[in-house]
């Protein structure tokens, strides 16, 4: 099959980017998204051209590494999909396909579909950890964890950090993320010492790094691969309004 692509270009954070349109031959419906931009690339480079920049990494759906727009849709069409496991099949031939990177004033663009993504790894720095001391690490039977708490805990450390839900959100937003960091380790008996002021620390450091504010929307549900539920932003409400009757 020939699909027309229209590609986000851009050689660097301070140049101007723009759209440019390419056709790839000779795709089958069983390529991933991925496959088929190497495919590009390796044409591109054999007529002496820059090839397209593109963050990958696992291609397994379990790094977050590959976000990218497709067609103003986070990770593109497909629920509960990362990029590099969409598969051609999922495209109409006679559509042209719109690539760019994620847009949002804390991700700026690096080359082309890469975006610097560490905001992100900033948030985590400002509290998503245990520190309180416990000596040698327990035996992982040692602290009972009633089964609902263990499955709340195990969605919400489903989060792969990909950043669509910022993509998609009208705000530019990363309160699902930084909802999932929290609630992973809140519900959790060993994250019970620090809860509120993990909360707190994470959400300050979210504003401060220029990501917006949470309205409710559901965009960065509908976009998340993992499926990260919207009311885990309700329990990080909670939290933070705990931690702030405190003083924290």
């Amino acid at each position: 099959m020939r699909y027309t692509l229209r590609v986000w270009r851009q050689s660097g954070p301070s140049s101007r980017g723009q759209l440019v349109e390419y056709t790839v031959d000779d795709i089958s419906a069983d390529m991933s998204f991925l496959e088929m931009l190497d495919v590009l690339n390796e044409r591109l480079l054999l007529e002496g051209e820059s090839p397209v920049a593109f963050d990958h990494d696992c291609r397994e759906g379990i790094c977050g590494a590959c976000g990218v727009m497709i067609d103003g849709v986070a990770h593109g069409p497909e629920r509960a999909t990362t990029t590099c496991q969409l598969h051609m099949r999922h495209f109409d031939p006679a559509k042209p396909i719109v690539v760019e990177p994620w847009r949002a004033a804390p991700f700026p663009v690096v080359r082309d579909l890469v975006v610097d993504r560490s905001a992100l790894d900033r948030v985590i720095e400002a509290g998503g950890y245990i520190s309180a001391p416990t000596g040698a690490a327990p035996d992982a039977h040692a602290v009972p964890v009633p089964k609902p708490v263990a499955d709340t805990a195990f969605e919400a450390a489903a989060c792969i950090g990909c950043g669509a839900c910022v993509a998609a959100c009208p705000n530019g937003s990363s309160m699902l993320f930084t909802a999932a960091k929290v609630t992973h380790l809140g519900v959790l008996p060993q994250g019970q010492p620090e809860r509120h002021a993990r909360a707190a620390d994470m959400l300050r450091a979210q504003d401060d790094l220029g990501f917006g504010g949470c309205t409710l929307t559901g965009e960065c549900t509908a976009v998340c691969p993992k499926g990260i539920p919207l009311e885990t932003i309700s329990r990080l409400n909670h939290d933070v309004l705990a931690a702030a009757m405190m003083g924290q």
